[in-house]
């Protein structure tokens, strides 16, 4: 199975691993699955460190390029049919990064490992529940690194 892993995700398996629930941190190591992110969760993961959301040591560049190469993951490409397949997700809400995460799952086929209750209720694509408790993500302020 090739896992998905939401932006928040990525973050806290890189810094934070304890956020996510046993199973899915045995999913994630599990050689069996194959681990994929989006280059949307890149950008996400910049805007949310210049919006002081998260805190990236020693800088959000660095902590970025460190992740990638800690631990490598598929690329998946944002193509003309995942930005077409952004605008028909069934989202109550018209976040561009979770339109085109949600999208990349459906069109490449992928299970998206996300906390996010909106994406979790997505019909449209297949996830696997993430959050060691059932409290969404946070947007307040987290150190990462």
């Amino acid at each position: 199975m090739t896992l998905l892993l939401d932006t928040h995700i990525w973050i806290w398996s890189v810094g934070s691993p304890d956020r996510i629930s046993t199973s899915v941190r045995d999913a994630l190591s599990n050689p069996a699955n194959a681990l994929a992110l989006s280059p949307v969760s890149v950008w996400e993961t910049l805007l949310l460190a210049e919006r002081g959301r998260v805190d990236l040591a020693p800088d959000p560049w660095s902590w970025v390029r460190m992740a990638l190469a800690t631990r490598p993951m598929r690329e998946c490409p944002l193509t003309h049919q995942v930005a077409l397949r952004s605008r028909s997700v069934r989202l109550p809400h018209n976040d561009p990064a979770d339109r085109f995460i949600a999208a990349t799952a459906m069109v490449h086929g992928l299970t998206l490992v996300t906390a996010d209750r909106t994406l979790l209720d997505c019909r449209d694509i297949a996830t696997l529940p993430a959050a060691q408790t059932s409290e969404l993500p946070s947007h307040d302020r987290t150190e990462i690194g």
